[in-house]
């Protein structure tokens, strides 16, 4: 099984128990009901080519954890951006909680942003940090105290809040950053990959943290990343944005599994895309071989997903089966990855490690496909 294929399976393994009692808590904390956020026609041109947005309309739900993904230069970070009020959209509207937020400047906003750099002040204490927004509201001393002690213990900052903000790990000052983006109760919260800086295994571990704490507060959050495996893990739905446009918007799974197009396709991962030569109803020529679909469908292109794929030894005759030479192995526990030689072209498949015999390099194989994981798709 892939990594992304893990990646869509991680959030149904969240405890549903966890969650349920989460959403109890936030109710008796009594936290503001989150805000939907509803963008028409949102555009952005800076200089006289560089479009960034190009008419975006997108809703995001009220309590969602929202993904804006994509490649650098495609857009998100200036769509977070006009969300937060840090940039001026040249036109469409934009309205969170029902309220147009157009024209309303980002302090008068319930939006607060988690920066990819924390953006924290390193000459005052976590404790100081966590209330400065708090002192900037007007918020009364002893009220800031207990907001700041209350926030502390629902991050779980144990000692840390009288600690200077040079003498905290990476991972410290994500949850710092965190915690005073929440210790004035935003109706939405922005997150601009805010995890990137971070090594692999933590990362990984504060991916599950954050989304925990956005259940938990039944929070609006919208995240960008342009890394799929984050976006899958963390989201309820996805927006895949390039040069501007919304490509695909969905939950992961749907994202991944029926791309929308094959930018979309090739962006969530490795897959085989092949294009089509001639149709005879449900039947496919391509430059692989003849592919029986499950039904009719349209589209230039035909995608195989390398994790759908089955081997079998040597050469077998029958449909959906396409005679080839493994090229390349490359081992990884759980499962192991093959490039295989097939017609001239080559082909990725990824095979679960079940204890059986893999196949090696320059061995004859039979790559196996159903017809129900074939899709087809537009340039």
């Amino acid at each position: 099984m892939t990594d992304l294929t893990n990646a869509v399976n991680t959030t149904e393994r969240l405890d549903r128990e966890e969650t349920r009692v989460a959403a109890a808590d936030a109710a008796a904390r009594g936290k503001r009901g989150a805000s939907s956020i509803r963008m028409q026609g949102l555009r952005k041109q800076f200089g006289r080519d560089a479009i960034a947005l190009a008419g975006v309309d997108l809703d995001i739900h009220a309590g969602e954890f929202f993904t804006l993904l994509g490649p650098s230069g495609c857009g998100k970070t200036t769509l977070l951006r006009i969300l937060a009020g840090l940039e001026e959209a040249d036109d469409g509207q934009l309205t969170i909680g029902g309220k147009d937020v157009i024209d309303t400047p980002p302090h008068q906003r319930s939006v607060n942003t988690v920066f990819q750099s924390y953006a924290l002040f390193p000459h005052l204490s976590v404790r100081e940090n966590l209330a400065f927004g708090l002192k900037m509201r007007g918020v009364a001393a002893k009220a800031r105290e207990a907001k700041v002690a209350e926030i502390a213990r629902f991050i779980q900052l144990g000692d840390l809040v009288d600690r200077r903000i040079d003498q905290l790990s990476g991972g410290q000052r994500q949850r710092i950053a965190l915690a005073r983006a929440l210790v004035c109760e935003p109706d939405v919260l922005l997150l601009d990959e805010p995890l990137s800086a971070l090594d692999a295994g933590l990362r990984s571990q504060l991916q599950v943290e954050l989304l925990r704490v956005q259940k938990r507060l039944g929070m609006t959050f919208v995240f960008v990343t342009h890394d799929q495996d984050e976006a899958m893990v963390m989201s309820d739905r996805i927006a895949v944005l390039d040069d501007g446009h919304i490509q695909q918007v969905g939950p992961p799974q749907e994202v991944y599994e029926r791309p929308a197009n094959a930018f979309v396709a090739r962006f969530m991962g490795h897959g085989n895309l092949y294009r089509i030569h001639r149709r005879d109803g449900s039947r496919l020529s391509t430059e692989i071989g003849t592919l029986q679909m499950d039904g009719e469908s349209e589209g230039e292109l035909v995608l195989m997903r390398p994790e759908t794929l089955d081997l079998e030894p040597g050469h077998v005759e029958g449909p959906n089966h396409l005679p080839g030479t493994i090229t390349e192995r490359l081992y990884r526990g759980s499962h192991a990855e093959f490039r295989i030689s097939i017609a001239g072209t080559t082909l990725q498949a990824t095979v679960n490690n079940r204890g059986r015999r893999l196949p090696n390099v320059g061995d004859e194989v039979t790559v196996v496909v159903a017809p129900e994981d074939l899709v087809t798709l537009s340039e």
